[in-house]
């Protein structure tokens, strides 16, 4: 046992790493070197600041307008309880900051075991609500591919088998932290290559319309 994890917290971790990094990074360059047409109109007499209609865009978008917000509501809500609940669980919970202090030498702060534990919980219930209502919407079933499925996959697992772990539930603790390295490694491995890259680049493409619009003289 005590092979296997050192084998998942030594090459895995790092092959993880390194493909993760070396990923995003590339996914990056590719979009900030990628061709584009200049626009060279002239704009709308009504256009304002790039910078404060980029921002404005990011903003108002945090929040559904009026005439959908009674049927996305909850959906917006239950994304926002995960997405926080997860970047808690990885940036608050000890051996997490441990981990990156070891990589980067930086290190603050940590939310009690127990206060991360609930959340863990908490963030699993909103990942399983938020699989529920996809597949028992026709619509959004139809439109889901295999990056959408297995992005949800790859996510759920590291919250389920650090729950498993700090719990004692099954297995020997140094295997249970074992299957949770290796599954943290699948999601770093995976990022890069699918929609969970909108985790670095949600703000960037939000950003790019606003201030698209804001040059076209849209009123959002």
């Amino acid at each position: 046992m005590m092979e296997l994890l050192e084998f998942a917290r030594g090459p895995v971790l790092t092959f993880a790493l390194t493909v993760f990094v070396g990923g995003t990074l590339f996914r990056i360059a590719s979009l900030a070197f990628l061709w584009r047409t200049r626009d060279s109109s002239q704009g709308s007499a009504r256009e304002k600041n790039a910078f404060l209609a980029a921002t404005h865009e990011i903003v108002r978008r945090m929040w559904p307008l009026n005439p959908y917000k009674q049927r996305t509501l909850f959906t917006l809500i239950n994304g926002f309880v995960f997405h926080i609940g997860l970047a808690i669980i990885v940036f608050f919970l000890l051996p997490h900051i441990l981990f990156i202090k070891d990589l980067t030498g930086l290190s603050w702060w940590n939310l009690p075991n127990n206060v991360i534990y609930a959340i863990s919980i908490i963030t699993m219930v909103s990942l399983i609500a938020a699989l529920v209502m996809r597949w028992s919407n026709p619509a959004q079933r139809i439109i889901s591919t295999f990056d959408d499925w297995f992005s949800w996959l790859v996510t759920f697992l590291p919250v389920l088998t650090g729950v498993i772990a700090s719990s004692h539930l099954g297995a020997r603790y140094e295997t249970l932290l074992a299957i949770h390295i290796l599954s943290v490694a699948l999601l770093l491995i995976y990022i890069p290559f699918g929609k969970l890259m909108h985790y670095f680049l949600v703000f960037v493409t939000r950003s790019q319309t606003g201030a698209h619009l804001n040059h076209r003289g849209a009123q959002l």
